[in-house]
């Protein structure tokens, strides 16, 4: 095949393959008497194998290697791979693709769509909840619940897919018996008025212990939120950061509440 059939059935320029051979990406096919290159199978697989390498983030020098590393193999092996390669692709298309349905569907029930997101299908129906409850409310909504999707937002990210999806999954469930979510609303007005206070505030005990009560204790078994604990690199700092003193105080507060149930509460959420 010339260049730019080359080019075109892996989805380049022909500039880019002329870029690849200079850079020793791609060896120089052998020419027809006419001084056009004629390119071959493997060719085209070694073209498809650096597009995907670079695509998953891959230097240029790295993929080097990779392809060095391919010199020595059986073709059908390096085609199998890339194969899978292009299947895992698929899969994540899949997924977002899920994703993006279950946001479309959420601005099919409103009737307009969100500021944020799009977030997982989980997470979409937690917030589902919380704008329910917030609906109810006599004023604006409370600025905790607004910081709390924030933090649930960060922390199914940063925990991973299982991680934050068994996260989730815990918290729907400490919010799915009645009244719950209305209770968690209560805790957020609570906090919302320690915003000016200090951490000595007595105020912070009552927010304290509201809060433990509606804390999934397995939840914070998998992702701790003190800075001590082993879990998510960055994200209590980020967290606590956005926090009054006093609504620090509080969190912290319940954390061991929970954690050390000992100390004048049971332990809470599920």
């Amino acid at each position: 095949m010339r260049i730019g059939e080359l080019a075109a059935l892996a989805g380049v320029t022909t500039r880019t393959v002329r870029h690849y051979h200079h850079l020793g990406l791609l060896p120089e096919p052998a020419r027809l008497a006419n001084g056009y290159r004629q390119y071959g199978l493997r060719d085209a697989v070694t073209l498809a194998r650096v597009r995907r390498l670079t695509e998953l983030g891959l230097g240029l020098g790295e993929v080097r290697d990779v392809l060095a590393d391919d010199a020595g193999r059986e073709l059908r092996e390096v085609l199998a791979e890339l194969d899978a390669d292009l299947a895992r692709q698929e899969e994540e298309i899949r997924l977002r693709r899920e994703r993006l349905g279950a946001l479309l569907r959420q601005t099919e029930e409103d009737g307009q769509p969100t500021a944020d997101g799009p977030y997982s299908e989980q997470l979409t129906e937690l917030f589902g909840e919380m704008r329910r409850v917030s609906a109810t409310l006599p004023g604006p909504e409370p600025a905790m619940a607004a910081k709390e999707r924030e933090m649930l937002e960060m922390l199914e990210l940063a925990a991973g897919s299982e991680n934050g999806e068994r996260m989730v999954s815990l918290l729907r469930e400490a919010v799915a018996p009645p009244g719950a979510m209305e209770r968690i609303y209560e805790v957020y007005a609570l906090l919302d008025e320690l915003a000016g206070a200090g951490p000595d505030d007595p105020r912070v005990a009552e927010a304290a212990r509201a809060l433990a009560a509606c804390i999934p204790v397995k939840m914070l078994g998998a992702v701790r939120l003190d800075r001590d604990g082993p879990a998510v690199t960055g994200f209590a700092d980020s967290y606590f950061a956005d926090l009054a003193p006093a609504q620090e105080a509080a969190v912290r507060q319940a954390i061991r509440l929970v954690m050390e149930p000992g100390e004048g509460t049971t332990q809470g959420g599920v």
